[in-house]
């Protein structure tokens, strides 16, 4: 085999004869430089980094993780604080809806009272049957924001309902002041009519006289009760009535209940539609047990039967 070398300068060329003893020895030789790099960097790979690193060096880097660890564990901190105040706001958001939904428990109990409602429509002491088949493939977790998001939705629709329960409340309150004050029914439970309003046979003289009122007899100490709510405004002896209850129910209107045996209200007290206010009696100008009643409005005398007969509300 012939080798040739050709110089830089394109000049002589030299030629070497190789056979195949110098060819086979300069492939081992190769192959051993080739076996002695390898092993080389074996070793190197092999050995500790510390170890190797100077000892300046190996210092720099400690304080370096050192610096970083640092800032991660104030970053830590920092989130903990401000997870642990988002906590705190969300508690004290959870407690003012829940207050809410007291609230909204106890006008919704009481419009169901007033309005009669059975709790078999209505139930506000149980939470609301709920149900459906489970979705595995959409279900997710609340995140963060929104969950604040849904929070602040639930609280203005508390609100709104609050405000509409409130207006239902009034309503309803507002009906049954007026059914309350709305006059009609008679004024015992038990007993009969024995003298009409208008003119008739006065029962002492003989003579034609005006009856302001009706009279209904009945059993001595029966019940007396007011035919709406309203305020005391006479609870003593007058004369002609004997024992006397007058009630103010508003609007110019007032009632009275004459020759009571004992009377069970006093002046000022507010009764309500159906209150027992006395008892059945025949004091002052009076023949036999009985109740003098009267419906006065703007100072004048109404017949009551167009009230005891009218339709209660």
């Amino acid at each position: 085999m012939n080798i040739i070398f050709v110089g830089r300068n394109h000049g002589k060329s030299k030629t070497m004869v190789m056979d195949n003893t110098k060819i086979t020895m300069a492939v081992l030789a190769f192959i051993a430089l080739l076996a002695g790099v390898a092993f080389s960097a074996y070793r190197l790979a092999a050995l500790p980094v510390t170890g190797d690193l100077p000892q300046e060096f190996s210092g720099k880097t400690i304080a370096y993780w050192q610096t970083i660890l640092t800032e991660q564990q104030q970053q830590i901190s920092e989130l903990k604080q401000v997870s642990g105040e988002q906590v705190d706001a969300l508690t004290l958001r959870m407690g003012s809806i829940q207050a809410s939904l007291l609230r909204l428990d106890a006008l919704g109990q009481r419009l169901t009272e007033v309005a009669k409602i059975g709790k078999g429509e209505f139930d506000f002491e149980n939470a609301p049957a709920l149900g459906g088949p489970e979705s595995l493939d959409d279900t997710e977790s609340y995140r963060l924001p929104d969950l604040q998001e849904s929070l602040s939705r639930i609280e203005s629709q508390i609100k709104d309902r609050e405000q509409q329960l409130d207006v239902l409340d009034e309503l309803f309150v507002s009906q049954k002041i007026q059914k309350d004050l709305f006059i009609a029914g008679r004024p015992i439970h038990k007993g009969w009519m024995s003298s009409r309003y208008g003119y008739r046979s006065d029962p002492f003289s003989g003579k034609r006289a005006w009856h302001g009122g009706v009279d209904f007899a009945g059993k001595d100490g029966s019940d007396i009760v007011a035919v709406a709510s309203g305020v005391v405004t006479w609870s003593s002896d007058r004369y002609g009535y004997g024992n006397l209850i007058e009630i103010n129910h508003g609007g110019g209107v007032t009632t009275r209940y004459g020759h009571c045996k004992e009377l069970l209200v006093n002046v000022g007290e507010v009764v309500k539609k159906g209150q027992v206010v006395a008892k059945m009696g025949s004091t002052g100008r009076s023949t036999g047990p009985h109740v003098h009643f009267e419906v006065i409005k703007n100072s004048k005398t109404q017949n009551p039967e167009k009230y005891i007969y009218r339709a209660s509300r």
